[in-house]
């Protein structure tokens, strides 16, 4: 397969060793900064962090969304495989089920990441929206699955679904709840979008004593 070109014909060329090791602490930086802080860290401090000048930082990533983005890419990746076995393994609801509380529970990895995702929805020029379409379109895939199964109410969009999912990752954000707190939060929230009136496993096991 030839290389992919550019317009003006030409293959696109390599970046320098140098370069791709400023990129590469960048991002680094930018997830252990993450990490301790949420998303909402100094850009500057990354920046020092990485050990390379604010100029560097913004010619790499000229906006924050662009670095949140690049530093969520390998996220996206691992949670969309995490999809793909819950389609092929699990009934249509439960695969529905289990990818809303994935989902949930990736979105609040970093602090203040929900708002992040919120934010630029709003915003067409985010370059999250990427992450956020894919993400959308994998939601998109499980709700239609559980629609044709006749277990999920028809008039759901997925935009939607992704939406209220993101709201409830803020709310575990927020609230610091472990994964057990986490999933009967999405239970309850999400009882309503499901044709059947199964209690969900989550909300049974909250009224024990």
């Amino acid at each position: 397969m030839s290389a992919t070109r550019n317009a003006s014909g030409k293959a696109p060329r390599a970046m320098r060793a140098d370069a791709q090791r400023n990129r590469n602490a960048i991002l680094a930086a930018a997830r252990e900064m993450f990490e301790e802080e949420g998303v909402l860290a100094s850009l500057d401090g990354i920046a020092v962090r990485a050990g390379i000048g604010n100029a560097t930082l913004y010619r790499n990533f000229p906006t924050r969304d662009d670095l949140l983005a690049a530093v969520m890419e390998a996220n996206v990746e691992a949670i969309l495989l995490e999809a793909a076995a819950l389609s092929r393994s699990r009934s249509p609801r439960e695969a529905l089920a289990g990818w809303l509380l994935k989902l949930t529970w990736q979105l609040r990895i970093w602090h203040d990441l929900p708002y992040c995702i919120a934010t630029a929805r709003s915003d067409p020029e985010s370059s999250m929206n990427t992450a956020n379409s894919r993400l959308i379109g994998q939601t998109r895939v499980l709700l239609d699955e559980a629609k044709s199964a006749g277990v999920a109410v028809k008039t759901v969009t997925a935009e939607e679904l992704f939406e209220l999912v993101t709201t409830l990752s803020w709310g575990v954000d927020r609230f610091g709840d472990d994964e057990q707190a986490a999933r009967r939060r999405v239970a309850l929230a999400t009882a309503g979008l499901f044709t059947r009136v199964d209690v969900p496993v989550a909300l049974s096991a909250g009224k024990r004593s």
